[in-house]
């Protein structure tokens, strides 16, 4: 009689999970059966409607961004501003002619934005507690973000305070979930070692057709797997909630609307990179101005700071896309068909 309870909850819980997904490995799924109404408003005007949100709001969240670049730079440390002086040195003297006139100078910043944004050419080498301290402020940062918003939006006034005391319990939760999501990144990172390795060896023709086909695969299964997990990274902040409890419903709440998810975060990524374009190659343009100017100066580090306000800033702004992504879902309360 023991040994038949674990396989009668094993048989229940089979039989819930797949009345509750109607797709099935190898079998074509009928339109009749995945068709989920999802109504969201419009990329714009959700962006926008995140926007206002956070600005209505701006005085606990620049509070929070201050807090983070501040416990940031305490802790972790900021980029260097040698090795950026370095880079830029590196970039104006191997760029010869090719940037000139007014466009060569945004084409230099836009280039050098690049580098310093995608490699982490500025960033300081971090011992292993600076990893762990930074790990541990994205995480509060997260979680408090969250935990102001759903707070706000129930109509509670609220200051910063109550959010830094009261979001810290899923911590722990919340780093399984992040665990989960780095996993199901790896078919991503594979796609990408083997981009690396297929350019160093000049893969042509049927070779490099298979690649790609191959490659593309494992990056829609890395899509295809955390457009649920975002979510759970916002369920799991729930009172009470486990963090694979999170992950099955984060997972019931996307079926059948999963690619219109997907496009949506996309969408938040396109917003960051532009937004950080827009900002960050004007402040490049203005450092060499500036220092070009004044000597004098040249010691400041106006690109690494703007590189860590911006980051605080990123982090409060995609945790409210999320969570807000994540109110519109739950509100258009559809059924898998």
């Amino acid at each position: 009689m023991v040994a038949k309870k674990p396989l009668r909850s094993l048989i229940k819980r089979t039989k819930s999970y797949l009345k509750r997904r109607p797709h099935r490995s190898f079998r074509r799924t009928r339109r009749r059966d995945y068709v989920r109404l999802l109504r969201l408003p419009g990329y714009f005007s959700f962006t926008n409607h995140v926007s206002r949100t956070i600005w209505a709001h701006r005085k606990t969240f620049l509070l929070l961004a201050a807090l983070y670049a501040a416990a940031t730079a305490l802790m972790v440390g900021v980029a260097s501003q040698d090795m950026y002086s370095s880079v830029k040195h590196f970039i104006d003297t191997s760029s010869g002619d090719i940037f000139k006139g007014g466009f060569g100078e945004i084409g230099k910043a836009g280039l050098l934005f690049v580098t310093v944004a995608t490699t982490g050419g500025i960033s300081q080498n971090l011992t292993e507690v600076q990893q762990v301290y930074a790990g541990f402020i994205v995480l509060l940062t997260w979680t408090t973000s969250i935990w102001l918003l759903r707070n706000i939006l129930a109509g509670h006034k609220v200051k910063l305070r109550d959010g830094l005391y009261n979001s810290g319990s899923p911590i722990i939760s919340t780093f399984l979930i992040i665990l989960v999501f780095i996993i199901q990144l790896l078919p991503l990172a594979l796609a990408l070692i083997g981009y690396s390795a297929a350019m160093a060896t000049g893969l042509q023709g049927v070779e490099a057709m298979m690649f790609w086909i191959a490659g593309g695969l494992l990056a829609m299964l890395s899509l295809y797997w955390i457009s649920s997990t975002f979510f759970a990274l916002v369920i799991v902040t729930l009172p009470g909630m486990y963090p694979f409890q999170a992950l099955k419903t984060a997972g019931d709440l996307v079926i059948g609307r999963r690619l219109r998810i997907i496009f949506r975060i996309i969408w938040m990524i396109l917003v960051v990179v532009v937004t950080w374009a827009v900002i960050m190659i004007p402040v490049i343009m203005l450092d060499s101005w500036a220092k070009s100017f004044w000597p004098a100066i040249a010691w400041a580090p106006i690109v690494p700071l703007t590189l860590l306000i911006l980051g605080a800033l990123t982090i409060i702004w995609i945790s409210s896309y999320v969570y807000l992504l994540y109110r519109k879902v739950v509100a258009d309360d559809a059924k898998p068909a």
